[in-house]
């Protein structure tokens, strides 16, 4: 998978499309079910802030507490993102290296790739359930097809995706996507 957009200007532009998503979803629908099995779509934002500061534990940073989840999760998010942007627009802490689940990388190649996925397809799994817009724009699913192929088998691994589910044919590029991640779209997307 290769990309010549830097990682602090991918997160940047991921962030911005998860924060609409996030900001619309109406106030009676934090709690429905996601489309993350025994997940609510406020448990989907817990996840991605929970996730985000625990991928700089390897490299000896941390995001300050912020707002709380379950009193504000737009402001959690906000706060996470801001801070997540920070470390990212600074190369000092950005190429900060460690030893990851496939060898040495640094932090800006993890938040670069898998965590750029999990931006992508998290806020997907938000906008749904909630019944705001859901579409996934082109060059991300290009993004997220690569992924997926570089990671092959590993995609399974436990704590990542499901198992791929069968759709028609017919269904349309992000159905198919989201299917490959064991996601249901049901053929409806928002706009």
């Amino acid at each position: 998978m290769t990309s010549t957009e830097p990682t602090a200007d991918r997160y940047r532009r991921l962030a911005a499309r998860l924060t609409e998503r996030i900001e619309s979803v109406p106030g009676d629908k934090w709690d429905v079910a996601s489309t993350c099995d025994g997940w609510t779509v406020r448990d989907v934002v817990r996840h991605i802030i929970e996730t985000e500061k625990n991928s700089l534990t390897p490299v000896g940073l941390s995001i300050p507490d912020g707002p709380a989840v379950d009193e504000d999760p737009v402001s959690a998010w906000a706060h996470t993102r801001e801070q997540m942007q920070d470390i990212l627009d600074d190369p000092a802490r950005a190429n900060l290296e460690y030893d990851g689940h496939f060898g040495r990388t640094d932090l800006a190649s993890s938040i670069g790739s898998f965590y750029s996925l999990d931006l992508i397809v998290h806020a997907w799994d938000i906008a749904h359930p909630a019944g705001v817009a859901d579409t996934i724009a082109d060059e991300d699913l290009d993004f997220v097809e690569a992924f997926i192929e570089q990671l092959g088998d590993n995609i399974r691994m436990d704590g990542v995706c499901g198992p791929a589910l069968d759709v028609p044919e017919s269904a349309d590029r992000q159905t198919k996507v989201l299917a490959q991640l064991g996601r249901d779209a049901g053929g409806l997307r928002r706009t």
